[in-house]
């Protein structure tokens, strides 16, 4: 996979489930939602998006069911049953307990484990007294859900032929990092994948991460992708030949704009959607390889100007979300900068970001609009929800 924007084929979601339904007020702060979303909308929202999808000829891969797949492997069920236990917050009698209890049961039970969580009051019955069981509220996580696997971008992205697993920096999706580690492992379809980037190296996301042309890759720095990180996944793909320049885009550190992608996103070939505050006062580094193993770092730049050097275009084009500042700041909230490219010209959005999509479609670019009135809830629209595994050369 080399660009943004070539022929999707095929691409992993993630169905909203029960772990949605652990969202409470109490919580959803810490688990990165601004809201509670009704569950069952956003069920159907998905499939919808999922259906637009598989019009166009695009296999849909659901992560449960890959998930589940995968943890039929034994080695991928002890990794499963590792990755759910954390003897800190348990204690080792408890952990002990339910890593036990984990260990029997078959692949689709564990996979809702590892997805939804488990509460103290779920966890199975054991003898002798615990203090940890004891002083926690029965309603209180021993296992926490993971919500925000709704949005697959992050977690991980391919690169050329090569898979990279995200090191995601806030404490609520850390684990989701050890699910992908183990599909990308353990799965049939993805057992021989290579690796572009490994889990346990400096935080970097997928949101954060942005295919401009063959050999050229964006890098956001902000709030999840640090500047090791950027530097890490830079050396790593210039090693493997998977590109010869990458452009680091300092992003402000911010809810809003938590990703490069929530900032622009590709729409064609020599075209981007943009928030246009972020037009005039975005920059970039540019960073190639010096050919003896290290690298060279130039810059900062205007970003549209680095990017279409390192494209090797004139320009790149850019569509606003919006022709007035509020509208602006209004869609670009609500993802209208974040669309999934599905070929050089036709994308998915948000249906709500009304004036963003109608400069879309003024611009040449086919829009199929979505609904997302509780998908967004978690901050993200139809490039965070959608991990791009097969695209055919742009």
């Amino acid at each position: 996979m080399d660009s943004e924007v070539g022929p999707l084929r095929a691409v992993l979601l993630h169905r909203p489930g029960n772990e949605l339904k652990r969202l409470t007020p109490r919580n959803n702060d810490k688990l990165l939602f601004d809201s509670i979303p009704w569950v069952s909308r956003a069920q159907q929202e998905h499939d919808a998006f999922a259906e637009v999808l598989r019009d166009r000829g695009v296999e849909v891969l659901l992560l449960a069911d890959v998930l589940r797949t995968a943890l039929e492997d034994q080695r991928a069920h002890a990794a499963g049953v590792h990755a759910a236990v954390d003897d800190r917050r348990l204690g080792n009698d408890l952990a002990d307990s339910l890593r036990s209890h984990l260990t029997s049961v078959d692949a689709p039970t564990l996979a809702e484990v590892l997805m939804a969580g488990m509460t103290f009051e779920e966890l199975p019955s054991a003898e002798g007294a615990s203090l940890v069981r004891m002083m926690h509220n029965p309603r209180d996580f021993a296992v926490d859900p993971l919500p925000n696997l709704l949005f697959t971008r992050d977690s991980s992205a391919w690169i050329g032929d090569r898979v990279a697993i995200s090191s995601l920096t806030m404490p609520a999706r850390r684990r989701e990092t050890a699910l992908l580690d183990l599909i990308y492992a353990y799965h049939p379809r993805f057992r021989h994948a290579a690796r572009a980037y490994g889990a346990h190296s400096a935080p970097i996301e997928g949101g954060d991460v942005m295919l401009l042309s063959p050999g050229v890759v964006a890098i956001g720095v902000g709030e999840r992708t640090t500047p090791a990180g950027a530097e890490s996944l830079a050396r790593s793909v210039f090693a493997d030949g998977l590109a010869h320049t990458v452009v680091a885009v300092p992003i402000e550190q911010s809810r809003a704009t938590m990703h490069l992608d929530t900032v622009c996103t590709m729409v064609d070939v020599d075209a981007v959607v943009m928030y246009p505050l972020a037009r005039d006062s975005l920059t970039a580094f540019t960073i190639k390889p010096t050919g003896d193993g290290g690298v060279k770092v130039a810059g900062p730049a205007p970003f549209l100007e680095a990017a279409a050097e390192a494209m090797e275009i004139d320009r790149l084009r850019v569509i606003d979300t919006g022709l007035d500042p509020v509208t602006a700041e209004r869609e670009q909230w609500d993802d209208g900068n974040n669309t999934l490219a599905l070929a050089p010209g036709v994308v998915v959005g948000y249906e709500r970001n009304a004036e963003t999509n109608e400069r879309l479609t003024a611009a040449g670019i086919e829009v199929l609009p979505i609904t997302g009135s509780e998908l967004g809830s978690g901050r993200g629209g139809p490039r965070c929800m959608s991990c791009p595994v097969r695209r055919d050369p742009r």
